[in-house]
């Protein structure tokens, strides 16, 4: 197993009801509250509105997607070319997986570094993984289930992979690259230095979040304009 030293502190988690800022920029750890009874339990998982306070700009769901997999499972690495890139909301619906996000802006503070987010049905933690970040994760249960909320439909064209056990990216996966399940495509991925052309620029990926917050102030301005305006519409 690989352990380059390239891995970020995981910072304390908050509490159900939480949400924690993750060292690399733009990603977020959501805990829901989790409330249970002799039925089971039952959460709320994703609240458009917490996330857009957060964000800055509402996150608008373009597709859902669900995983199962079966220990020893690596997904991974992947994102999209940016712009519009892929956002991710990530959370495990059964069993445990081990979450890990790596920071491949180019020029970002944190590039080329990663951090690993447990996630489990147990908890029902759920991650925002921002435009131009690489997502993946190790199924550590004997099977795991886990939900993507995207707010870019796939394209082909725009994703594209970078390996997992890459020695420069130092991720301990908590498996070996030769008993780690994967699939063809992942196993056969490029290493981060043979897709650097491809890699999203730290500025372009800020700058297109920053437009996305500036057009949702402007809506919302715009919204409680019409909101003060006179019943029968102005100048009547």
């Amino acid at each position: 197993m690989t352990n380059g030293g390239q891995q970020l502190e995981l910072p304390e988690l908050r509490r159900a009801g939480g949400i924690t800022e993750l060292p690399i920029a733009g990603a977020w750890v959501f805990s829901p509250r989790i409330h249970g009874d002799e039925r089971g339990s039952f959460a709320e998982w994703f609240r458009a509105d917490e996330c857009a306070e957060k964000l800055g700009y509402p996150f608008e769901i373009a597709q859902a997607n669900i995983s199962h997999s079966k220990r020893a499972v690596v997904r991974g690495i992947h994102l999209a070319e940016v712009p519009p890139g892929q956002a991710k909301f990530v959370t495990c619906v059964a069993g445990e997986v081990n979450d890990v996000l790596v920071d491949v802006r180019r020029g970002s503070p944190t590039y080329g570094k990663h951090i690993s987010i447990p996630l489990s049905a147990a908890t029902v933690r759920a991650v925002f993984v921002p435009v131009g970040v690489g997502h993946g994760f190790t199924a550590i249960s004997d099977t795991a289930t886990v939900t993507y909320l995207v707010n870019e439909a796939y394209n082909p064209r725009r994703e594209f992979e970078i390996n997992a056990f890459d020695a420069a990216l130092g991720i301990e996966w908590g498996v070996d690259a030769a008993d780690a399940v994967r699939s063809d495509k992942d196993v056969n991925a490029p290493l981060l230095a043979e897709v650097t052309q491809r890699l999203p620029q730290w500025r372009e990926c800020r700058g297109w979040e920053q437009q996305l917050r500036s057009e949702w102030e402007d809506a919302l301005a715009h919204a409680d304009a019409y909101e003060g305006e006179p019943e029968g519409g102005v100048g009547r």
